[in-house]
């Protein structure tokens, strides 16, 4: 079996003149040749141009050594400081509200001060069958505490363990705090969740300074986790001493613990703002031990006191107590650098990779440039963003889903196979994690394996996103235009200044998943005389929000609508790194037609259509738009994806949600299949007939209008659209109208008409 290439570049996009790593590993150590090349094709359909790059001299070394690097993978939090205080309790008791997700998946540490190699020390766990257990150690021996019944998920509970060197004593106690809200099932099912047991005649402890305290895990060797716990923790706390049944009773109730014994109170619920709130607990006992969280614990969860009113953590924080960790999640692999490339000011704006070669074995790692000084007329916005939220997706691989939206097979590759049978590098958001909760979180400081040159997506059978963006490259290239990138990251941050220098902006084939920050940058470019060509299908659709400090980490929470993977829960759809609402901008009142004209109306994957000019198109007004092209000449019936112009991802003009009452209608497909239904937010009752034979929102429109000081939007609403473009060595009538529109938008003076 040949030796598999990974890597991934940080940061993922730079100003030329700045400076990106790349972090490379090898499942065994091996030299290998790299050279940066500059990314223009990266379709290797026969009806296109096929895999097409260019070498760049960039100083870099002709080989490098790799070496295998480890990926921590798991969420769960750490305590910097104070080890000795939290380890060296000969008499001491610690408590916690649990709401576990998947009890009985293998041992699961709540907390606790751990030594596994040395066997000392303390820590409170699920066992292997989905128990609660008090494990200690004193080197050489261990005293095993477990209870009899076993924790229900995605139900809350008070647990508490104590232990006594001396005395040789320790008690472990678990209550349910099911209510009418807080848990999966209510309090109609007639289940008992309280459970006891003590130990007496001598117990087996010695502390281990050395371990230090984890939260949601034990420490491995390797300095990440293991044991990871699956499922919500709020509000922990370590005592010295032991906790009378008063105290006991009075912290399940919402109190605090005894205020003399206290060693670390975590308060979950402290540190929330109206704009979210980050991965450092609060410690609010006397010595102020944060923990800070590893692999991004999801915050903005709902606590074991939730009441149901309250639907956001900017209401009631203190109800919002709850972390949600997850075995499975992984935001930094924390590789180390391989190789670090310093560019030229005079660097070419585009898309690249290093390229990495070693016995046969080839990979690209991507990264763009922007450049140093903006020059060229024309950008092309890279949806960053969107490339995060499918960074390795695994639909393809639920092949009842899969099947049934792409109305095909999945077709696999040996790699797809390697990376997903236990997603070594990660979930998208389009999956779960594995106990069923959402991905909410995705990061490029891991190798994302669909985000390369030529790689197909196995359930569409066709380039997708970043490789699907290339063949708007190549047929810039082809025809002559210079242009230069900007990505999303560089609109967030930036704004409306990011678009300002160029005179016509185009966008990539799914601009999907957009922050506020960039729907404001966009629309005020626009009202500023800006001119934007919108080349994709289901655009400007997600809320997603970021750090400012770590723009390496995108979030989004699915709702109750949009055409979505999983839901999040109730309660829980505000983003914890921004404190807005996630869900579709629609339903937020900013619905991507009020701002492009056409918004997301249906998905199918069995074929591509053309689209077929309209009225409007006829309007003398309009004739610099198709010039060349008949008036009964269907547009755009070819395309590398699906054979046609008009597929896979659609939008529509639609007056009602916002499309500008001037906007022209100009084209539209028709005759989709009933693989293409309507999108699930535009129906208010489910019936039968909803599909593309017999709905007529089903369709893919093509539209124009003027925006203020001279602006205008052109929108081909397809994801398909441009990777027609290559098709005839892009000579065709798709490639007709791009030219039309954007020799128009490059003009000095007013647009035509």
């Amino acid at each position: 079996m040949s030796n598999r290439l990974y890597g991934y570049a940080d940061p993922l996009a730079i100003r030329a003149g700045e400076a990106v790593e790349f972090m490379l590993s090898a499942e065994v150590a091996a030299e290998a040749e790299i050279r940066l090349v500059r990314l223009i094709h990266g379709d290797r359909h026969p009806a296109g141009p096929g895999f097409v790059e260019e070498e760049v001299d960039a100083g870099l070394p002709a080989r490098v050594s790799i070496v295998p690097q480890a990926t921590r993978r798991g969420a769960f939090a750490t305590v910097p400081g104070g080890r000795a205080a939290l380890a060296d309790l000969r008499a001491g008791a610690i408590h916690a509200f649990i709401c576990p997700s998947r009890p009985g998946l293998g041992e699961q540490a709540i907390a606790g001060c751990w030594d596994e190699a040395a066997a000392k020390g303390y820590v409170l766990l699920v066992d292997g069958d989905g128990a609660l257990r008090l494990r200690l150690g004193d080197g050489e021996r261990r005293t095993e505490l477990a209870l009899s019944r076993r924790l229900a998920p995605g139900c809350w509970y008070f647990v508490t363990a104590h232990w006594d060197a001396d005395a040789g004593t320790a008690g472990l106690r678990q209550f349910g705090c099911i209510d009418r809200w807080n848990s999966r099932i209510g309090p109609v099912a007639p289940y008992d969740y309280d459970d006891a047991a003590d130990h007496e005649g001598g117990i087996a402890f010695r502390a281990s300074p050395s371990a230090g305290f984890l939260i949601a895990g034990l420490r491995s060797a390797e300095g990440g986790a293991t044991a990871c716990y699956n499922g919500k923790i709020d509000r922990i706390g370590v005592q010295r001493g032991l906790l009378d049944p008063a105290a006991i009773a009075a912290i399940r109730a919402g109190g605090m613990p005894p205020a003399d014994g206290i060693v670390t109170y975590w308060d979950t619920s402290a540190g929330y703002s109206d704009d979210g709130i980050g991965d450092v607990i609060r410690d609010t006992g006397p010595l102020g031990l944060d923990a800070v969280g590893v692999n991004r614990p999801v915050r903005g969860m709902k606590g074991w006191n939730w009441k149901g009113k309250a639907d956001s953590f900017r209401l009631d924080p203190g109800q919002y107590g709850g972390i949600a960790f997850h075995e499975d999640a992984l935001i930094d692999c924390g590789w180390t650098p391989t190789v670090r490339l310093e560019t030229s000011r005079e660097l070419r704006s585009g898309a690249y990779a290093l390229r990495v070669r070693s016995n046969g074995v080839e990979d690209h790692v991507p990264f763009f440039v922007r450049a140093a000084v903006p020059k060229a007329p024309i950008a092309v916005l890279m949806p960053t963003f969107t490339y995060l939220a499918y960074a390795n997706e695994h639909l393809a691989f639920e092949a009842p889903i899969a099947q049934a939206i792409c109305a095909n097979t999945p077709v696999v590759g040996e790699q797809d196979l390697h990376w997903s049978a236990d997603a070594p590098f990660g979930l998208s958001t389009y999956d779960v994690h594995s106990d069923g909760a959402g991905v909410c979180y995705s990061s490029w400081r891991r190798p994302i394996l669909n985000m390369r040159p030529g790689y197909r997506m196995p359930a569409t059978g066709v380039a997708w996103a970043f490789p699907a963006d290339l063949s708007l490259i190549w047929w810039l290239e082809r025809a002559g235009y210079d242009y230069e990138i900007v990505t999303d990251h560089d609109l967030h941050r930036e704004g409306a200044a990011a678009l300002a220098p160029y005179r016509a902006v185009l966008t990539g084939t799914h601009p999907e998943y957009y922050s506020e920050r960039m729907l404001d940058g966009t629309e005020d470019y626009l009202t500023g005389g800006g001119r934007l060509l919108y080349l994709g299908g289901n655009g400007y659709y997600w809320v997603t929000g970021l750090r400012e400090d770590e723009p390496w980490c995108i979030e989004v929470r699915k709702l109750e609508s949009g055409s979505r993977a999983w839901q999040a829960e109730p309660g829980e759809g505000y983003l914890a790194c921004t404190g807005e609402r996630s869900g579709l901008w629609r339903v937020r009142g900013r619905a991507p037609q009020k701002l492009v004209g056409l918004g997301f109306t249906t998905e199918g994957m069995d074929e591509s259509r053309p689209f077929e000019r309209l009225p409007d198109s006829f309007d003398p007004a309009m004739a610099w738009i198709f010039a060349g092209i008949g008036a009964d000449e269907p547009i755009g019936d070819f395309g590398l994806a699906l054979g046609g112009a008009s597929g896979i991802e659609m939008d529509r003009y639609d007056l009602a949600l916002g499309t500008p009452p001037h906007a022209r209608l100009l084209a539209a497909s028709f005759g989709h299949s009933d693989n293409y239904p309507l999108v699930s937010e535009d129906i208010g009752y489910a019936f039968p007939g909803r599909g593309g034979s017999q709905d007529p929102q089903v369709r893919g429109d093509m539209s124009y209008f003027t925006t203020p000081n001279g602006g205008a939007v052109f929108a081909a609403g397809s994801i398909a659209w441009s990777q027609a473009l290559p098709c005839f060595d892009g000579q065709n009538n798709v490639a007709r109208i791009m030219r039309n529109v954007l020799d128009a938008f490059l003009g000095d003076g007013p647009l035509p008409a």
